[in-house]
């Protein structure tokens, strides 16, 4: 078992630093269809600045308005049970995008044979395309 070697913040020291955060992000949770605007706005520019560097200092940020998107769809976004290899099919139509168009998650070749199921999706591309349609990675999976 490890031990704590830092003190707990008081909560005047959270709120000090929290306060800033909120101002510069402009979206800390999101509950209203603004919220969820501004924070996708967000994730777009934190997609842009990380890339694949998933040790980038604003990694945990991106992640944690990941998360308050991905609560916020799953309160109101309703995704149909479906094979993985269907929901992708269904997410690419709805976004006009070909299979070139996903390279930033897989080669054309990897998009191809999950299309026409020869293989499954993996966590890694599960991951990858999650981020790059806002949905939870476990549709994919």
């Amino acid at each position: 078992m490890t031990h704590m070697h830092k003190t707990m913040p008081e909560a005047q020291a959270i709120l000090r630093a929290w306060e800033p955060f909120k101002e510069v992000v402009g979206v800390t949770a999101v509950r209203t269809e603004d919220d969820y605007a501004r924070a996708r706005a967000v994730i777009e520019v934190l997609l842009d600045a990380i890339g694949e560097n998933e040790t980038h200092p604003l990694a945990d940020v991106l992640d944690y308005l990941s998360d308050q998107v991905a609560a916020y769809e799953d309160e109101r976004v309703v995704i149909p049970e479906a094979e993985p290899k269907e929901v992708l099919r269904l997410l690419m139509d709805q976004h006009a995008l070909k299979q070139d168009d996903l390279a930033d998650c897989a080669p054309q070749g990897r998009i191809s044979d999950i299309l026409s199921g020869r293989r499954a999706i993996s966590k890694d591309i599960a991951r990858k395309l999650a981020r790059r349609f806002y949905v939870s990675p476990a549709v994919f999976l």
